[in-house]
């Protein structure tokens, strides 16, 4: 029986991308398939703030951080906490991507004209020990462009394989069973989806007009993770992070539902780290949602006041932006599914950005002029419009009204005025002095101190009852599924494996699919800006071990 082609991609967000351009410069044929039409291509990370974890960056060295692989690798052992018999290849995937992120990662993409806002950001910031959780010095490096600058000269080597005859590009395919045909799995079979013109991101037709079987020496698995099917995520919430919650919002689309990784376990690969996922704790409601229960989450400096859902303080150091997962705990745990932002408008001004390239159109639309004016006053356009617009978003002169309306937003009365305002004049004292054993507010005064953070990102530490510091704000958070940190178990030649760990023939896998390497290069925990990274890092793997095996 003929190939169709050398490879079979399915899936044509960034880690498809990655893999397909690499089998194009080694002159391979590769059918691309997704489920989605064409104007979905990139996926997920056409929504995302394009963040990449780099070490020992130039853009670093310029901001007087001090990073060094060694810090990094540190700082990634105290986040992933690997504990289990199959964190082998987690395990050996993650030195190797440290390795990629203080080496040639930059200079890769620098060289297929890919850039980097000047500013790096300081994501993760852990509160723990040296070797606990989080990044020790900022790390965080938003692509100039944001997502779609990041998939530019992806789509791009694609596009140009495609006008040479190398890549056949095959939208509103979706697949439904690997199967074998000659030892290896070699065919791919599913359904034809009817044509469909819906904006990105938007829920498509399910309508199936026909049906296809393809076949390929080798098939490579990049087709996402579980975040958009609440059920799925449920089913494999970890009791570690307490009872699931009973409303979610989304901070994917809809088609990302998990079915390929049943669909390759079905042919014999091995899903590991079902448990290990990712979920932010900020998420609140799309004024103007794409797609259904669309979140965006708060990419918040550590100045607000982070209360519970009856008005208390989270524990030290859950502070904004410090531990994600640490935060979820603690929320699954006090009988409520949402959290709230007290601060004042200063804070807001300065601290509040909201993730995603759609809310970020200066930086997206690469103009330095619309960035330079997030130093102007006032709250940046996309913040203003969720307080004008948002349903979460609460703005009032004094605390009385302020906690009135939060209670009417949650339609109970959780939250007392007197023991709210107790928490807030107790903290304002601690406002007076250079000195305070109050950790948020040493947190805030050592967050100033990096210059990243004083000038855009961490407002000057004020008392949040300062009439001249307001109007006083609350922002209602609910839960945002975004990651699956497990996934497809695969050697560092991205080859999926089977039970007992012999590699399933004719498989590979990359990208949120294969829990972003080896089944979950994060571990428990991630760095932050390591998704797109690691995307791009398996894909490019996968592409090129499969080139070498079709050879």
């Amino acid at each position: 029986m003929a190939y169709d082609a050398d490879v079979i991609v399915i899936g044509a967000g960034l880690a498809g991308l990655a893999a397909t351009a690499e089998l194009v410069d080694a002159g391979r044929k590769v059918i691309l398939l997704d489920q989605e039409p064409e104007q979905s291509l990139g996926g997920q990370a056409h929504w995302s703030f394009g963040g990449l974890f780099l070490v020992d960056s130039p853009e670093q060295r310029r901001l007087r951080i001090r990073d060094s692989h060694a810090l990094a690798w540190q700082d990634w052992l105290g986040a992933a906490g690997f504990d289990r018999p199959e964190d082998h290849w987690p395990r050996t995937w993650a030195e190797a991507y440290v390795d990629f992120a203080a080496g040639e990662k930059r200079s890769w993409l620098h060289r297929q004209g890919v850039r980097f806002f000047p500013v790096v950001g300081w994501a993760e910031r852990g509160g723990y020990a040296a070797t606990g959780h989080g990044n020790s010095v900022p790390r965080f490096h938003i692509t100039w462009g944001t997502g779609p600058g990041l998939v530019a000269p992806f789509e791009r080597r694609v596009r140009a394989g495609a006008a040479r005859g190398l890549v056949d590009l095959r939208f509103r395919h979706r697949v439904t069973s690997l199967t074998r045909s000659a030892g290896s799995v070699d065919t791919v079979s599913g359904e034809v989806l009817a044509p469909s013109d819906v904006p990105r991101g938007k829920p498509s037709s399910r309508e199936v007009t026909g049906a296809f079987e393809l076949r390929a020496q080798a098939v490579i698995v990049t087709s996402g993770g579980i975040g958009g099917n609440h059920e799925l995520v449920r089913a494999n919430w970890p009791e570690r992070l307490g009872t699931p919650p009973e409303r979610m919002l989304s901070g994917v689309p809809a088609h990302v539902d998990g079915r390929m990784l049943g669909i390759t376990e079905a042919a014999g690969g091995r899903i590991i780290n079902r448990d290990r996922m990712w979920h932010y704790t900020e998420g609140i409601e799309n004024w103007n949602p794409i797609w259904p229960l669309h979140g965006i989450r708060i990419l918040s400096g550590p100045s607000p006041l982070w209360l519970d859902a009856r008005g208390r303080r989270l524990p030290v150091p859950l502070f904004p932006g410090f531990d994600t997962l640490g935060t979820l705990e603690h929320i699954m745990r006090t009988g409520h599914d949402h959290t709230w932002f007290v601060l004042t408008r200063k804070i807001i001004e300065k601290e509040f950005t909201l993730s995603g390239s759609e809310q970020n159109p200066d930086l997206t639309g690469k103009s330095i002029r619309d960035v330079l004016g997030r130093a102007r006053a006032g709250a940046p356009g996309p913040v203003q419009a969720f307080m004008d617009r948002g349903t979460d978003f609460i703005v009032e002169r004094s605390l009385p009204d302020l906690v009135r309306r939060m209670n009417a937003l949650t339609k109970e009365p959780l939250i007392d005025e007197a023991a709210l305002r107790g928490e807030i004049v107790a903290r304002d004292r601690e406002i007076v002095n250079s000195f305070t054993k109050d950790l948020q507010v040493t947190a805030v005064r050592g967050a100033r101190k990096y210059l990243g953070d004083r000038l855009i990102r961490t407002a000057a530490p004020h008392r949040l009852l300062d009439p001249g510091a307001g109007p006083l704000i609350a922002v209602r958070l609910s839960i945002l599924t975004r990651k699956t940190l497990g996934g497809l178990e695969t050697d560092l030649s991205s080859r999926v494996l089977a039970d007992g760990g012999a590699p399933l023939p004719g498989v590979y896998a990359a990208g949120e699919a294969a829990g972003f390497g080896g089944g979950g290069v994060h571990g428990y925990r991630s760095l932050e800006g390591t998704f797109l990274g690691g995307c791009l890092f398996s894909g490019r793997t996968a592409g090129r071990a499969a080139a070498r095996a079709v050879a």
